[in-house]
């Protein structure tokens, strides 16, 4: 399992419906980009200037919504993961 590093959040994103209602399957580049996941591993916090460690306001189980186009997509055994510094996290859910 990969460890974030600082302030860095590893997401692993939940997938976006392929198909229509209609029951119409979707092509990857028509379909919208998920803002949506669960939070899998969390970094040891941003360091300050003065040393200290800011602990990260997420942690690992928490469903978080991001920011649409932030982070790095990573695909391990299969899954999607998203590591994305804490600033791209918009809210807990």
């Amino acid at each position: 399992m990969l460890k974030p590093l600082a302030d860095r959040v590893l997401v692993k994103v939940e997938e976006e419906e392929t198909k229509t209602m209609g029951g119409i399957l979707l092509p990857d580049t028509a379909q919208k980009k998920s803002q949506k996941g669960v939070v899998v591993a969390v970094g040891s916090g941003k360091m300050t200037e003065e040393g200290k460690r800011l602990p990260l306001e997420v942690k690992e189980g928490d469903e978080v919504l991001f920011a649409k186009y932030s982070g790095t997509e990573i695909e391990d055994k299969g899954e999607k993961y998203l590591l994305l510094s804490e600033r791209d996290i918009l809210a807990i859910l």
